[in-house]
């Protein structure tokens, strides 16, 4: 049994690994939130703690005599990461041993994960001469979850829209992306590994791939036009005009989260469309399988499995 310490507790990806972690009935489970505990948020066999994430006295108070630090906290208003470099130093001082940053989803880094870059260099930074705090970076891809959309799929994951739409038969891509490869983890596998690797007892590697499976667009979309059982409509953009904003579809996502302003909803969905797309030819969301390695019993959610249970007798 450890102490367990979940910065940005009260996210929706959180919220899934604490739900894990308090079933296995091993770990005291702190979760770190700016928020004021409610009845709306609070979590049963967890401690709520109030933190100023600017302020390392609270930081290392919450802290002291945690083994294991996850990290939620979203900074896209300052790629300089300040708020999470912050964490890190109180996680140092009170003598923390695990920590893994606020990933969670891409190998690559679109421009609003910037401070997630920031993040890495500077934890590699502290390690450079020899390890200061063991850090692992969970990267999974793009939640297979998302493809059930409009449906939740998952507990506690906010269900968002992606370029590619299941429910409406049809999807947008990069121009020439077809073989553009993608990992898709459920949200469930994720926290199911990452309950496992808190119990791991080796050194964590310090990239931690989790591929739930690994399809390329066409086959992505084959696999919904089966499950569908009709054609998908596609439109492919011009990598240049996704960089410079001047594509055009007949539909776009809107990309909705509490941390947009509803005014600015269209303009940044259009934008992190783009970045999507030119994310998945560029790499970004394939990710590598270091814990398929380390669990080799572990047996991941299949695509069509998972995604024909999610439509059967939707409209």
């Amino acid at each position: 049994m450890v102490k367990i310490a979940v910065a940005g507790g009260s996210s929706n990806v959180a919220a899934e690994m604490i739900d894990v972690l308090v079933a296995t009935g091993k770990h005291e489970i702190l979760l770190l939130s700016r928020k004021e505990a409610s009845t709306d948020v609070a979590i049963q066999g967890t401690t709520w703690i109030q933190v100023d994430y600017r302020s390392q006295a609270q930081l290392m108070h919450a802290l002291k005599g945690v083994h294991t630090l996850l990290s939620f906290v979203t900074e896209q208003e300052d790629p300089d990461s300040p708020l999470q470099k912050n964490l890190i130093k109180a996680a140092i001082e009170v003598g923390v041993k695990r920590f893994a940053p606020n990933e969670w989803a891409t190998s690559g880094i679109v421009s609003w994960y910037s401070y997630k870059s920031e993040t890495r260099r500077y934890l590699q930074e502290l390690n450079k001469e020899h390890q200061v705090i063991e850090y692992t970076l969970f990267q999974c891809g793009l939640f297979l979850n998302y493809l059930t959309s409009p449906y939740k799929s998952a507990k506690h994951l906010r269900q968002m829209q992606t370029p590619f739409d299941y429910h409406q038969g049809r999807c947008i891509i990069a121009e020439g992306g077809n073989d553009s490869r993608i990992t898709f983890t459920t949200v469930q596998d994720l926290a199911q590994v990452v309950a496992r690797a808190i119990d791991y007892e080796h050194p964590w590697p310090v990239v931690s791939g989790i591929s739930g499976v690994e399809m390329s667009l066409k086959q992505m979309i084959e696999l919904g036009e089966k499950i569908r059982g009709k054609p998908f409509k596609i439109e492919e953009m011009p990598i240049d005009e996704l960089k410079d904003g001047t594509w055009r579809s007949s539909w776009s996502p809107k990309i909705d989260h509490p941390a947009m302003p509803p005014q600015e909803n269209d303009e940044i969905s259009r934008f992190m469309v783009a970045e999507i797309l030119r994310g998945i030819s560029a790499g970004d969301f394939l990710c590598s399988d270091e814990w398929n390695k380390l669990l080799p019993d572990f047996e991941f959610t299949q695509a069509e499995e998972f995604l024909n249970s999610a439509w059967d007798g939707k409209p």
